[in-house]
């Protein structure tokens, strides 16, 4: 790792020590709770409220690493999310009794993965750029999801699920452990493998990535099932404890998750990103909602902080690469 790098990945984490110094301090003056912000339920449970749009972002960060963009994962969220509730109510799957759970995930996961894989099919074949492709598909699949059931929820608790997804182990809950588990494998997945490295050379330059060789376009298709995967892996997780999925449900995930990966330093141009940095910037915008929270600040006021933020963290993004370019040159 340069040293570049190591203070680009190293950033977030520091913002994020630089929130829970001022969201403490600031508490104690203007806290509406009586809770301290950094009291250690009210942290576990951020981590816990950090894994839906988590493990969506994990799976965008491989996406723009790519050069690419999917804006269609809140509605494949939703979609699977109704797949996995309804389909538990089909008549042979009550017949199974808690057998019928995971055969429900695997219903999920499958909706997910094939709508991925339609996006990386259409954005190879085609040769449409894929901010244009997902965002057909993002009015498509909630289109879909309307369809499904109407304007109605889908709701269906089964507790033996509740039970699963409000589980605790060494202390930390079932759905922080599918986010640490999925960062972790995606880091192997990136750091590790030929895949990971082709994804950074196909970022980087898709040009010499072909002239090297590399299969460009089975590439991006395995890389958009993966991310429409880890939607439906989000929707499981989330929904196994709701119990109940409304149409609109999902809608800005694909803005939180973009703007978590971006704050985690990836580029929007692609050929550089971090896996662990995302994760840092999904903590970052979780700590930033639940400190102003804790402070009084309505909903307006967080998301145009965060939004500020995210300008911020761009236009510094472009000044540095501007500033690289501009060495190399000399």
């Amino acid at each position: 790792m340069t040293k570049d790098s190591f203070i680009k990945q190293g950033a977030i984490w520091a913002f994020i020590v630089v929130e829970l110094i001022f969201f403490s301090v600031a508490g104690e003056y203007l806290s509406v709770s009586d809770k301290a912000f950094m009291d250690y339920d009210n942290m576990l449970l951020l981590l816990k409220q950090s894994a839906p749009i988590g493990i969506i972002a994990l799976g965008m960060t491989i996406i723009m690493i790519n050069g690419n963009i999917d804006l269609s994962v809140g509605a494949t969220y939703a979609l699977s999310a109704i797949v996995l509730l309804d389909s538990m109510t089909w008549p042979f799957m009550q017949t199974m009794g808690d057998w019928a759970i995971p055969l429900a995930w695997v219903f999920a996961l499958l909706t997910g993965i094939v709508l991925g894989a339609i996006n990386g099919l259409i954005v190879w074949k085609t040769g449409v750029d894929a901010f244009i492709v997902t965002l057909g598909s993002m009015l498509g699949y909630r289109g879909l999801v309307f369809m499904y059931n109407g304007e109605q929820p889908t709701s269906h608790l089964n507790w033996t699920l509740v039970d699963f997804a409000e589980a605790q182990f060494l202390g930390l809950h079932t759905a922080t452990w599918f986010l640490l588990g999925v960062a972790g494998l995606l880091w192997l997945l990136m750091a590790k493998t030929v895949h990971g490295r082709n994804a950074y050379a196909i970022g980087n330059n898709r040009e010499a990535a072909v002239n090297a060789g590399i299969r460009v376009g089975p590439h991006f298709i395995w890389n958009f099932m993966l991310i429409g995967f880890l939607a439906a892996l989000s929707a499981v997780v989330f929904y196994s404890e709701s119990g109940s999925v409304n149409p609109n449900d999902g809608m800005l995930f694909e803005l939180w998750a973009i703007t978590a990966v971006v704050l985690g330093g990836t580029k929007l141009t692609g050929g550089y990103g971090s896996i662990i940095s995302t994760l840092g910037g999904v903590i970052a915008i979780q700590l930033l909602r639940k400190g102003l929270g804790h402070i009084g600040a309505d909903t307006e006021t967080v998301n145009l902080v965060i939004g500020l933020i995210l300008i911020a963290v761009l236009f510094l993004d472009r000044q540095l690469n501007r500033k690289g370019k501009e060495e190399l040159k000399t």
